[in-house]
């Protein structure tokens, strides 16, 4: 088995890095300063326990990687850039070989079923960013983070167990799970907040639009009939992904706000809060508070907007009006 990791950013490179250490067979698509970083270097990933450097072939595209039968995709790109990269998987000849969705949101694993027949969901619980080209980090330990994996919709096979265990020697925590998109439904509830951070900053007292976003969200679950779980406070699996930090290292905003400082021309939010949303009126019912803040996402990002912009009144305003 070889693992192709498609979008080696902060996720897609901690993986990548920590595969590769581990002596399991990985390539990347990257693409712009990332992609000259590991055409000529290695990639460094730095975690609070661990410092480690890892060769990874690398690519542009992956017509470049010369796909064959026995490789496992790692989908890892932004859900707004996932239509670009299975178009692109397509055209280079894949057809059977699994794809495993590793993006926030609940929509890349049906959309990912138009191309591709073999489609998993993987459930990423790993706080990291990109330091610089070349060089990502995670700010956990002892792991350098904690996924659920499955068959999409349901289910497991054999891919899901050989995975899993690649990963595991990678040093990520990694569990099969029958029902894989109620782990990802339980991580959305958390990612509804990612616009909140990226637009007024961390710790800035917005808790009651962070709940009314959530609970919104919960009763649309609710409604339609859908469980969630979560990795909370009481799951022992917590223990593997402390919190620490790394000397020099600013702590790491959401992948939402990390977007922002970059300049980002969309953010993802109309694939996090816009999920809610449209599964609302499909129900024929409302989702107010987070059909604002998809129109905040467009704002920020619309107006090149820097994180923490907005001030927590000017976010309720946001949301009333």
């Amino acid at each position: 088995m070889r693992v192709v990791v498609y979008g080696l950013g902060a996720v897609g490179g901690t993986v990548a890095a920590g595969l590769a250490h581990a002596g399991v067979p990985v390539a990347g698509i990257a693409r712009g300063a990332q992609l000259a970083a590991l055409q000529s270097g290695p990639l460094l990933l730095e975690s609070p326990a661990q410092r480690i450097e890892a060769r990874i072939e690398v690519a542009a595209d992956p017509s470049d990687l010369g796909l064959g039968p026995r490789d496992v995709i790692l989908l890892a790109v932004k859900t707004q850039d996932s239509s670009a990269a299975l178009e692109r998987l397509a055209a280079a000849g894949l057809r059977d070989q699994p794809v495993y969705c590793m993006q926030n949101s609940l929509a890349n694993e049906p959309l990912a079923a138009r191309y591709f027949p073999d489609i998993h969901g993987i459930n990423v619980m790993m706080p990291c960013a990109i330091a610089a080209p070349g060089h990502v980090r995670t700010f956990v330990e002892p792991r350098f983070g904690l996924f659920d994996i499955g068959c999409w919709p349901g289910g497991t096979d054999a891919t899901d167990a050989a995975l899993a265990a690649a990963l595991e020697a990678g040093n990520i925590a990694c569990a099969p799970s029958q029902d894989v998109m109620a782990w990802k439904r339980g991580k959305l509830l958390l990612n509804l907040s990612n616009v909140i951070d990226a637009a007024v900053g961390p710790d800035a007292g917005d808790r009651a639009v962070r709940e009314a976003a959530r609970g919104e969200a919960e009763g649309i679950y609710r409604s339609l009939g859908l469980d969630w779980r979560s990795t909370d406070a009481g799951d022992p699996r917590r223990d593997l992904i402390r919190h620490g930090t790394i000397a020099g290292a600013p702590r790491a905003g959401s992948s939402t706000a990390q977007s922002l400082a970059r300049g980002a021309a969309q953010l993802e939010t109309a694939w996090l809060n816009g999920e809610i949303v449209t599964m609302a009126r499909a129900a024929g019912l409302d989702a107010p508070v987070n059909a604002a803040l998809v129109r905040l996402g467009a704002h920020l990002a619309g107006n090149k907007a820097g994180p923490g912009a907005m001030t927590v009144g000017e976010l309720e305003d946001w949301i009333r009006t």
